[in-house]
């Protein structure tokens, strides 16, 4: 299902879809389209812009790469926080930015000992 350049694929945004369990109405609110757009993009009658697919991808919850046949992952290769829905982590974020590579790698290795811990008290 490889197809060259940024193009979407019109069978690979209506697989996400049904991933999620979102009709196609659903789909076009949650992507910021009409429903009519929506459709013909995945009918194939149209072919949105490489930056329209990449927020696509994003609202989706997938790759712009996946979406446009250039890669077989589908997981996400950009994530959007809100700092109304997410005001901790969007704090974390905003904290951590400008952390040298070791810090951050500290924070990880961290996070995944809180992980485990938690994981090993609710067994």
């Amino acid at each position: 299902m490889k197809k060259s350049g940024n193009a979407l694929i019109p069978e690979r945004l209506a697989y996400i879809r049904k991933q999620l369990g979102l009709t196609k109405a659903e789909a076009a609110r949650r992507i910021g389209l009409t429903a009519a757009s929506y459709v013909r993009y995945e009918a194939g009658e149209r072919n949105p812009s490489p930056q329209v697919i990449l927020s696509i991808a994003e609202k989706m919850g997938t790759s712009a790469g996946f979406l446009s046949g250039e890669s077989e992952d589908i997981s996400p290769d950009v994530i959007s926080i809100d700092k109304a829905s997410s005001p901790l982590l969007f704090e974390l974020i905003k904290n951590t930015q400008s952390a040298d590579n070791a810090t951050l790698q500290r924070l990880l290795n961290y996070y995944y000992c809180l992980k485990n811990m938690d994981s090993s008290e609710s067994s």
